[in-house]
Order: C-alpha cells, then sequence, then structure tokens
C-alpha cells in the first residue's frame, strides 16, 4: 500500500468511461468525481468552502515540473471544464484556482495537484472565515453523506457538460 493519499485513491478509482460512473466510498473517504487515464478529480476533504475540488494527475508527481506534456494537457482541459461544472452546480460564480509546489509554498500532500475553491460572497455569517489564498485558512470537516450528494450532483454536472461538448463539435 502507498503512503501518498493521492495514490491510494488512484489505485481504488480506475478510470471510468463513463462520466458519471458509479462510484463506492473508500476509507478513508473520499468522493471522486472524475477518474480518467491520465487524472482523477475528488472534493478536498478538509474544505475552504463548500464544492472545494482537488485535480491531480493519477501518476504521482510531487511537483507540476514533474509533469508530462500528456498530463498537463488533460489537466488543463479538465480545469476550465470543472470550474464550469463547480459553478453551475454550486451557484458559486468566483473561485481559486491554485496549485502549490513544495512544502515551503504551502503544499501538504506531495503528490501535485490543483485546487478549484469556490468563493461566495462575504454574507454576514462568513465575514469571520478566513478566505485566504494558497490552500490557507479556516477549513472545516466536510460530512459524508452531503459529501455524497454534492460529488454526485458534480458527476451528474460533468457527464451534462461532456454532452453539450459534444454538442457544440458536431455543429
Amino acid at each position: 500500500m502507498t503512503s501518498c493519499p493521492f495514490c491510494y485513491i488512484a489505485e481504488h478509482f480506475p478510470p471510468s468511461e463513463s462520466p458519471n460512473p458509479n462510484y463506492e466510498l473508500i476509507s478513508p473517504s473520499a468522493f471522486v468525481v472524475l477518474s480518467t487515464p491520465l487524472c482523477l478529480a475528488f472534493l478536498d476533504i478538509m474544505p475552504l468552502s463548500p464544492g472545494h475540488l482537488l485535480l491531480t494527475p493519477r501518476k504521482h508527481h510531487e511537483k507540476v515540473s514533474d509533469v508530462t506534456e500528456e498530463e498537463s494537457r488533460e489537466l488543463g482541459m479538465w480545469l476550465s471544464r470543472l470550474s464550469r461544472v463547480l459553478a453551475s452546480v454550486t451557484g458559486i460564480y468566483d473561485w481559486n484556482i491554485v496549485q502549490n509546489n513544495g512544502a515551503a509554498a504551502a503544499q501538504v500532500v506531495p503528490h501535485c495537484h490543483y485546487h478549484l475553491i469556490p468563493r461566495p460572497n462575504l454574507t454576514p455569517e462568513l465575514r469571520n472565515r478566513s478566505f485566504t489564498m494558497f490552500g490557507r485558512g479556516q477549513r472545516s470537516e466536510i460530512d459524508d453523506d452531503e459529501a455524497a450528494e454534492l460529488a454526485q450532483k458534480l458527476r451528474d454536472g460533468i457527464a451534462c457538460e461532456m454532452e453539450r461538448i459534444k454538442n457544440r463539435e458536431k455543429l
């Protein structure tokens, strides 16, 4: 068994031909929304805001400079697609995309990954929460039932996005 939590997730969620596979929850909790031959996307278990996603290459690379050209292209393609899906599903149209390289740059898990972090309007109850950059800030544990529901909505959103892209390409 690997000590890298993202490699562990990759081992337990093989690539899927379907944009909306029926994933089972593994332990520790992993709410996977995308699994391709080259990359994975899943909910952050200690999110900065609801919908906080991680996008990572399936293969272990510590830093973005270690990622192959092919993986880079696919990660870039999915950053754009997941951004649209995340905004549509959460109704939050402002977000950060953060990618840290090394411990001094706030990288906690030494496996290359991108954070897609929805940034809701600061309502009075949110004004006391920290929404700092670079993956630092007040985090909360994700509730398994809520996470499972959100992950399913995101998988459904990805399926709709893929259908939209397919129909656009037909034109």
